[in-house]
């Protein structure tokens, strides 16, 4: 039995020894842990395609940041990651992840892991162990028929998606004066959460033009123009706000975009969009109404109407972005 650990035993030494494919059934999963996933498999040379059916979609539903996360893993990995939902059968709560020398089962292991963060890189105990994988494989085939992929058309009426507001909201308890205050600024569901608004400005009150926003903003090192990230003041990145280096998030817009970041920089003190420098810096020019590539100067934000930005905690793997103006 495997308690310790299991990242690397479970998901990525099979990769190393030859395997080139991961079948999963997994009660809960985050589009967070799979970003993580495919990009430790990346950083090891291996190529993998990777195939999720999600199974107690059924019951509980998908979250939109997750839905909208996978979505984007689908169509940015074509061919290489596959997430399903089980949507016509019952509630799956099993844990099995089948590894595969192209069509040949050749590992299996089940126990207590979700296919998430939280499950393989926190601090909260679980246990795998081998098992058969010719069984693991019929199990996981036994499954497909009554999937459906996130990005199918139908998904969302097959599936309830649900906004991650929504789930919080039933985690906090308003009394009458706090609901009255939420519905008249539009945002209910983040009353109550653990929240941290972090400014663009530096200390001279002045936007930095060659770190933040502007980090790309250095031709002389053939930088592309949009690569930015957050700064985060170290009460911030000094506390357990946000998660450690090596764990990625899911970032929720009030705009309805979603980004997969994590954190960087010495002590973990920025936040950046990891497999891509430059969505984060496309992300904030597009909100200003920059082109992309342009340099951001304190007017813009100005005439935007807002200087900082408030990041709300809805769990360990989840994050909801305010920029409203």
């Amino acid at each position: 039995m495997l308690t310790d650990n299991l990242y690397e035993h479970v998901l990525i030494e099979p990769a190393l020894n030859g395997n080139n494919r991961l079948c999963i059934i997994s009660g809960y999963a985050t589009s967070a842990m799979a970003f993580n996933h495919i990009q430790k498999l990346l950083e090891r040379n291996a190529q993998i395609n990777i195939e999720v059916i999600v199974g107690m979609s059924v019951q509980d539903g998908i979250s939109l940041s997750n839905h909208r996360g996978f979505q984007e893993l689908m169509n940015q990995y074509n061919e290489r990651f596959y997430c399903s939902y089980n949507y016509n059968e019952n509630p799956i709560h099993s844990k099995v992840y089948v590894w595969l020398n192209n069509d040949n089962p050749t590992l299996c292991f089940v126990g207590s892991a979700n296919y998430t963060q939280f499950a393989f890189m926190g601090r909260q105990r679980e246990a795998m162990t081998q098992s058969d994988p010719n069984l693991g494989l019929s199990y996981y085939q036994s499954k497909i028929q009554n999937s459906i992929y996130c990005t199918h058309i139908e998904a969302n009426q097959l599936v309830v998606i649900y906004n991650d507001q929504q789930r919080t909201r039933v985690r906090v308890t308003l009394n009458n004066n706090d609901e009255q205050q939420a519905e008249h600024e539009g945002s209910v569901n983040t009353i109550g959460l653990d929240h941290v608004t972090v400014s663009f400005l530096d200390n001279n009150n002045e936007l930095p033009q060659r770190s933040g926003l502007n980090w790309g903003q250095r031709p002389e090192e053939s930088r592309e123009p949009n690569q930015a990230y957050i700064r985060l003041p170290s009460a911030v990145y000094n506390s357990d706000f946000f998660p450690e280096r090596r764990v990625h998030f899911t970032l929720l817009t009030d705009d309805n975009r979603v980004l997969i970041c994590s954190r960087a920089q010495e002590n973990g003190k920025a936040i950046h969009t990891p497999h891509n420098n430059s969505l984060i810096g496309e992300y904030f020019r597009n909100r200003l109404g920059l082109p992309n590539g342009a340099l951001v100067r304190k007017g813009d934000l100005d005439r935007y109407g807002r200087t900082d930005l408030t990041f709300y905690k809805i769990d360990n793997e989840t994050y909801y972005l305010d920029f409203s103006a």
